[in-house]
C-alpha cells in the first residue's frame, strides 16, 4: 500500500513537472521572448536581489553547477550587464549590474510579473488564496527548512471544518481511529460554533505562510474551569515550537480571562502532546480505557491549577 501511494506521488509530480514546464516555457530559447534562457533569468534575479553578489553565493543559493554558473556570468559580462571587481578568486569577486544589466533585469522581471498577473488573472479572489495556500503547502510538503517561521491568529470563517477535518484523517492514518473519532471532532467543532463565548472563549490557528499548520480550542465549562480542547500540529510543521506556543496562548488567555484551572482530555498514545502538557505544568489526574474510537484505548485526563503565579514551561519535564 505504501509503495503504491508513493508511485502514485511520484507520477503525480512528474506530471506537474511536465505541465508547468511547457506552461512558463522553461524550455525555450528565448524565455518569454527575452535574450535569456530560463537559468539565466534565474540567474540574473539572483544577482540583482544580491547585489553586490559573488559567484559562489548565487551558485550556492540555486544549486547549480559551480562551472555552468560561471559560464552564464561570463556570457553576462560580455554582454556588458554585470562588472565584476579585481581578485585573485574568481569565485569570490564581487558582481554588480551595469546600467545595461539593470536595464536587461528590470525587462526580463517585468515580462515575468505579466505572464503570472496574465495565468492568474482569470481567477476570482478565493482562487487566488486557494493557489497561493497550494503552493506554500508543495513547498513546506518538500523542502518545510525553507519557511522556518510560523503566525498564531484567532480563527475565522471556514476553519472549525477543517479542522475537524485535518484530525480525523490524520489520526486514522497514525492510529487508526476512525469514524468515532470524527464524530467526536464534529461535534466539537460545532458545538463550539454554535456556543462560542467571545471573551471567554478561543481558538487559535497556526500559519506557515497562509497554510493552517495546527491548532487548539479554549471553551468555557462553567464553575471557573476552562478545558483546552484538540490540539494538533501537522506533521510537515513539526519540531517548530508550533505545540508549545498554542498551549503557551492557551494557557496565557485561560490566567488572564481568570479561569481557576484548565482541563484538558488526551490519551496514553499520544506520547508527544502527553510531555508537552507536562512540560506547560499539566498533571495527570484519571485513565481510563474507553472504545469511543472503535478500539480500547486508554484516555486520560489532564489538570492545570491557574490559582498560583504564572511558571515558565519545564523544558526537562
Amino acid at each position: 500500500m505504501q509503495d503504491c501511494a508513493a508511485e502514485n506521488t511520484i507520477a503525480a509530480l512528474r506530471r506537474f513537472n511536465r505541465f508547468y514546464t511547457g506552461l512558463i516555457g522553461a524550455l525555450d530559447d528565448r524565455f518569454l521572448g527575452c535574450d535569456v534562457t530560463l537559468p539565466e533569468a534565474r540567474l540574473l534575479y539572483e544577482i540583482a536581489s544580491q547585489e553586490p553578489a559573488t559567484a559562489s553565493a548565487i551558485q550556492a543559493a540555486l544549486g547549480m553547477d559551480a562551472g555552468y554558473v560561471s559560464r552564464i556570468v561570463a556570457r553576462f559580462e560580455k554582454r556588458g550587464w554585470i562588472i565584476r571587481a579585481r581578485g585573485a578568486d574568481a569565485r569570490a569577486r564581487v558582481i554588480r549590474l551595469t546600467e545595461a544589466g539593470r536595464s536587461a533585469f528590470a525587462s526580463v522581471d517585468g515580462r515575468q510579473r505579466g505572464a503570472v498577473a496574465d495565468l492568474v488573472g482569470g481567477l476570482d479572489p478565493v482562487q487566488q488564496a486557494d493557489l497561493a495556500e497550494a503552493l506554500a503547502r508543495v513547498r513546506l510538503l518538500l523542502r518545510p527548512e525553507s519557511m522556518p517561521g510560523f503566525a498564531i491568529r484567532p480563527f475565522r470563517t471556514g476553519d472549525m471544518g477543517l479542522i475537524a477535518a485535518r484530525q480525523s484523517k490524520l489520526y486514522a492514518e497514525s492510529h487508526g481511529w476512525g469514524r468515532g473519532l470524527e464524530i467526536v471532532e464534529g461535534e466539537s467543532t460545532t458545538n463550539f460554533l454554535r456556543g462560542f463565548k467571545p471573551g471567554r472563549e478561543q481558538c487559535w490557528v497556526a500559519e506557515i505562510d497562509g497554510v493552517m499548520a495546527g491548532s487548539v480550542l479554549l471553551t468555557d465549562e462553567g464553575d471557573g474551569i476552562a478545558r483546552l480542547r484538540l490540539l494538533y500540529v501537522e506533521p510537515f510543521a513539526r519540531c517548530r515550537g508550533i505545540g508549545d506556543a498554542l498551549v503557551a496562548t492557551c494557557v496565557g488567555f485561560a490566567r488572564v480571562t481568570g479561569y481557576a484551572r484548565l482541563d484538558l482530555w488526551t490519551h496514553t498514545a499520544l506520547a508527544a502532546a502527553r510531555r508537552l502538557y507536562a512540560r506547560h505544568g499539566f498533571t495527570c489526574i484519571e485513565t481510563a480505557t474507553h472504545t469511543t474510537f472503535g478500539t480500547p484505548v486508554e484516555g486520560e485526563t489532564w489538570r492545570l491549577d491557574l490559582r498560583g503565579p504564572a511558571q515558565a514551561p519545564d523544558r526537562a519535564a
